[in-house]
């Protein structure tokens, strides 16, 4: 059994309701709900959210709202783990069937599509991993970056073997929070997810867009309706 989770909490400091915020027409997080509906992967979607009126977006949308999250699981200080792990508890104890895969899918990642998701599962069933998880490539490299010294200059700031043209620099990689897919037993029993037995699945930087910010909102609303054709409609 294949489960998706789409965790939306209703409280966001930096852009209030940003996960029901209208992009390109749509409450972004139904973005995310449409391509898990798409991909005809998952056995269940779920959306964990102590909110209510992200709850009834969601429902509408064609997702799984089992609960609202306790209160334990609704404050800053609550991991995705967390939220995650209490929600696979809840389904198996209630349901007392087995789930194979989860998969976290983040609503501030509207970008990401019913394809790549195809594409992660495909690199998971074609391979020996316990989990998958997308990433996107740095824009600058991690050699060409440092922190400041104390006396806030550049002394230092790159190694005299780093000073070369950036063609010559290994490609560097990062997290982009898209799509997390990983087997039931890395959850509850403290593995480390970034393992050997965890392989990546690279998206451009344009499709991982993460949305936190006003500015990171307005520039994937750019890149989605530019992507939908209705940029100037």
């Amino acid at each position: 059994m294949n489960i998706a989770i789409i965790p939306a909490r209703g409280g966001s400091k930096r852009l209030p309701n940003k996960n029901i915020k209208l992009m390109a027409g749509k409450p972004m997080i139904c973005w995310t709900i449409e391509a898990a509906l798409t991909c005809n992967i998952f056995d269940h979607i779920f959306v964990s959210t102590d909110s209510e009126e992200i709850a009834k977006i969601a429902i509408e949308s064609g997702a799984v709202v089992p609960f609202l999250r306790p209160a334990s699981l609704s404050s800053d200080e609550a991991s995705t783990y967390d939220v995650v792990s209490h929600l696979i508890d809840w389904f198996e104890s209630e349901h007392e069937e087995k789930v194979n895969t989860i998969t976290i899918l983040q609503p501030t990642s509207p970008l990401r599509t019913a394809e790549d998701i195809k594409n992660v599962f495909g690199i998971i069933n074609n391979h020996t991993a316990n989990a998958v998880i997308s990433i996107c490539p740095l824009e600058y490299p991690l050699e060409f970056c440092n922190t400041l010294n104390k006396g806030n200059t550049m002394k230092d700031f790159i190694k005299p073997e780093n000073i070369k043209r950036s063609q010559l620099v290994r490609p560097a990689y990062r997290v982009n929070g898209a799509i997390y897919l990983m087997k039931r037993e890395m959850i509850n029993n403290g593995k480390n997810i970034y393992s050997e037995s965890t392989l990546p699945y690279i998206m451009s930087a344009k499709s991982s867009v993460d949305i936190d910010t006003l500015d990171d909102f307005e520039y994937a609303e750019y890149l989605m309706k530019k992507s939908l054709g209705t940029l100037y409609k």
